[in-house]
């Protein structure tokens, strides 16, 4: 089993519903088999950035949400299983540096995402990252 040394640091967290709403309203959707993803330019929709923000920073800030429906296992632990999953292969893609700053990502898990093994997850996320062009 996996050790999961660390979570998403909290300036890549997608927490508040501001930023889920313009990742929802603004996005676009990329998918794999097995999950999909919803990215936001922030650098191309610059006049999306809310008024009581500093352009500057808000345009250069990078955040990550994951999302596993109760369509996918009625069971949280299975669901926070592959949360943790893809949390640690996008954790460690942020701290090699791997992924370009600008973006909202919203990985979103499919129907048969629990049946797949750690590299299996790992290659579909980056397979996403790369088709939206957010690698380095």
């Amino acid at each position: 089993m996996l050790q999961y040394l660390c979570m998403l640091q909290a300036e890549n967290r997608l927490l508040k519903v501001r930023d889920f709403n313009l990742l929802l309203k603004h996005g676009a959707w990329l998918n794999s088999d097995n999950f999909s993803l919803r990215i936001l330019d922030l650098g191309k929709n610059q006049n999306i950035v809310p008024a009581k923000e500093d352009k500057g920073l808000f345009v250069k800030q990078l955040r990550i949400g994951f999302a596993v429906g109760l369509k996918i296992s009625k069971s949280a632990v299975k669901r926070n299983r592959l949360k943790r999953q893809a949390r640690e292969i996008v954790r460690l893609l942020i701290k090699d540096k791997k992924i370009k700053a600008g973006v909202y990502l919203l990985f979103v898990a499919k129907a048969g995402s629990l049946n797949l093994e750690h590299k299996q997850i790992e290659s579909q996320v980056l397979e996403l990252l790369k088709r939206a062009r957010c690698l380095m």
